[in-house]
C-alpha cells in the first residue's frame, strides 16, 4: 500500500545504520528495552522538538522516511506523537512508528540533521509488492537509477 499522497510526512536520516535490515533489527532491540520499561513494545524515536505540525501528518495518514546509506529507502507510518524525557531531562518527543518498515523506491538525498517535512507529492512511491522480499530488493543506487528513468 502506497502512502497517502494527500498529507505530510517527515524524513529522516538514520544515523548508524547500514541497511534497512540494520534499522529493522535496531528498532526490534529497542522494543524490547520499551517494552521492559513501560509495558509497550512499540517501535519510536526520541527527538529534540516536537513537530509543529504534528496533527497535520497524523491527520493525513504521515510516515517517517528514512534515509539510510545517502538514499531514502523505506517508511514507517507515524502512530502517534508523546512527551518523552530526553537526555539530561531536557523533554522530549517520542514518535510513535508503525512496526512495518515499507521500502520504496531509493532516492538520493543528502545529509541533514534532524529530521524536515516532506509534502506528500515530493515522497518516493513504495516499491511494488515482490520487489521488497528479503534478499531481492535492488541495491539503492540501482533502483534510483531506474526510478529516474521511469522504470519502477
Amino acid at each position: 500500500m502506497n502512502a497517502d499522497k494527500s498529507g505530510l510526512h517527515l524524513i529522516k536520516l538514520s544515523v548508524g545504520t547500514g541497511s534497512v535490515e540494520g534499522l529493522a533489527d535496531w528498532q526490534a532491540s529497542r522494543r524490547d528495552y520499551w517494552k521492559a520499561v513501560e509495558g509497550r513494545a512499540i517501535a519510536r524515536h526520541i527527538t529534540r522538538m516536537t513537530p509543529r505540525r504534528g496533527e497535520e501528518i497524523l491527520a493525513g495518514g504521515g510516515s517517517i522516511y528514512w534515509v539510510v546509506k545517502g538514499f531514502v529507502q523505506a517508511r514507517q507510518r507515524i502512530l502517534a506523537f508523546e512527551p518523552a524525557p530526553g537526555a539530561g531531562g531536557r523533554p522530549s518527543c517520542a514518535i510513535l512508528l508503525d512496526d512495518a518498515l515499507v521500502r520504496v523506491v531509493p532516492r538520493a538525498h543528502r545529509p541533514l540533521q534532524g529530521w524536515r517535512y516532506l509534502r506528500a507529492e515530493d515522497a518516493p512511491a513504495d516499491l511494488p509488492p515482490g520487489l521488497d522480499a528479503e534478499g531481492d530488493a535492488l541495491p539503492p543506487r540501482l533502483a534510483a537509477e531506474l526510478g529516474e528513468l521511469g522504470l519502477l
